[in-house]
């Protein structure tokens, strides 16, 4: 049958729903936590390292063992929120959130510092799965960008308040690491609380035969005959779709989400979000400056992501990677010059570091989780979704568990490991220019049709 089209322009001028975009936000809470856990650690790693000891080796693990279990969590995410639903895995993250944030805090032993850690790895990854896809599914397609983007907001606003937490508990003396890392139990609580109060993804109840259920939902999000089409799209048999992600027949989305998601992390963003005192510090800042730098660069980063969020439903997603990965080259060369000459660097670092945030988070920050969550169909959503999140997370332990080793095993480490960034946002403009699909003012169904997936 086929599919009635309505023109990205005819999308944009439906009214937005509120009901829509509080629940998806509600949903995005998993996002100010994923990015609080990401960047926390930058401002303890160094005291960390001398608490226990640790050489380059053994301190870029302690590090990366949150981005190991980020790798475990996007792996297995997508089975239990294909089999229970979108909303009970979302609240099983807040937990695992909570126990991390406790444990990390208390804990003596680095053995169980670093198992703490990995759980909050676990939540990470499966938010970064879970979170968007269920913003996907609930989003009207007129919207569906800025609220899925609205993850990626969480995450910077998280990010932000994680440097921002570490400069003021910076100077509390030995401990001031505890604090830094403790804190995430207040939103990890207030996220689980309200998890109560959203609906469970109506696209998931189609798939699992709850249809009266899901079109309570949709007429909520103004997409009241979304059932309908979504059953002749995808003629779902009763019982539900069962059905592997690799038959065949997605190879293209596939293709698009594990490159995109490996260029996201070969830009060096969590080397740089991850290691941000120590980067400043080896700029020639002092300690206390080394920890206010990166309020600037968490500032930058939501500044330009809220600026990105207000244009991806018009001009796209693959015009926003395009200028993204344009900026980013000429700002990691840059950097990498800086780190190449001693007279170069101090407040040169600073700026060149901004440039490049303010450009990847206006373009790879603001679109991947976007991308990844809109280019599967609904029957493998959840399985897609998991592999671009597991390719993304496994790239980003690797950066940040080399990123230490190579600065301290050379004077030129800084330099090589930015030109080196530079040259994978290169090649990721070629990829983007040559063949990335444009997604915005699209449903999810027309996306499919348009890949040629039936």
């Amino acid at each position: 049958m086929q599919i009635p089209v309505e023109t990205p322009a005819a999308l944009t001028h439906k009214p937005a729903s509120g009901y829509a975009i509080r629940v998806s936000l509600i949903a995005a809470l998993g996002g100010f936590l994923f990015g609080f856990e990401t960047a926390v650690i930058s401002g303890a790693e160094k005291t960390i390292q001398r608490l226990w000891s640790l050489d380059s080796f053994w301190q870029g693990f302690t590090v990366a063992s949150s981005l190991i279990g980020t790798v475990i969590g996007s792996l297995i995410a997508g089975v239990p929120a294909q089999r229970y639903g979108r909303k009970k895995v979302l609240t099983f993250i807040a937990l695992l959130y909570l126990v991390s944030a406790i444990g990390c805090a208390l804990t003596p032993y680095w053995s169980l510092f670093v198992l703490f850690r990995f759980i909050g790895g676990i939540a990470v990854g499966a938010s970064s799965v879970v979170g968007p896809m269920y913003i996907a599914e609930i989003s009207p397609a007129h919207q569906r960008g800025r609220l899925a983007g609205s993850f990626q907001l969480m995450i910077v606003t998280g990010i932000f308040v994680a440097y921002l937490t570490n400069f003021l508990f910076v100077n509390l003396g030995d401990q001031s690491w505890r604090w830094m890392l403790g804190i995430m139990l207040v939103p990890a609580l207030l996220f689980a609380i309200l998890l109560r109060a959203i609906p469970e993804s109506p696209r998931w109840l189609v798939l699992n035969n709850r249809d009266e259920e899901a079109r309570k939902v949709f007429a909520r999000t103004g997409e009241a005959d979304a059932v309908n089409l979504i059953r002749e799209e995808h003629a779902l048999a009763k019982g539900g779709t069962k059905e592997s992600l690799f038959n065949g027949k997605y190879g293209k989305p596939i293709l698009y989400a594990v490159i995109l998601a490996m260029f996201n992390q070969l830009s060096g963003i969590n080397a740089i979000l991850y290691y941000a005192p120590r980067i400043f510090e080896m700029a020639g800042f002092t300690k206390d400056q080394a920890y206010l730098q990166p309020v600037y660069i968490g500032a930058a980063n939501l500044f330009f992501t809220l600026l990105a969020m207000t244009v991806i439903d018009k001009f796209g997603r693959k015009t926003l990677l395009l200028i993204g990965a344009a900026g980013t080259i000429v700002f990691l060369g840059l950097t990498a010059n800086a780190f190449s000459n001693p007279s170069a660097m101090g407040s040169n670092v600073l700026i060149y570091l901004i440039g490049y945030i303010a450009f990847f988070a206006f373009s790879q920050g603001a679109v991947i989780w976007v991308f990844i969550s809109e280019i599967f169909p609904n029957s493998v959503r959840s399985q897609g979704g998991s592999l671009g999140s597991f390719t993304h997370w496994i790239m980003a332990a690797i950066i940040s568990w080399t990123f230490p080793i190579i600065v301290e095993s050379s004077p030129k480490g800084g330099f090589y490991s930015f030109v080196f960034y530079s040259v994978m946002m290169f090649l990721s403009f070629l990829f983007i220019w040559r063949i990335m699909p444009e997604t915005k003012g699209r449903s999810l169904e027309q996306i499919q049709k348009e890949l040629g997936i039936r």
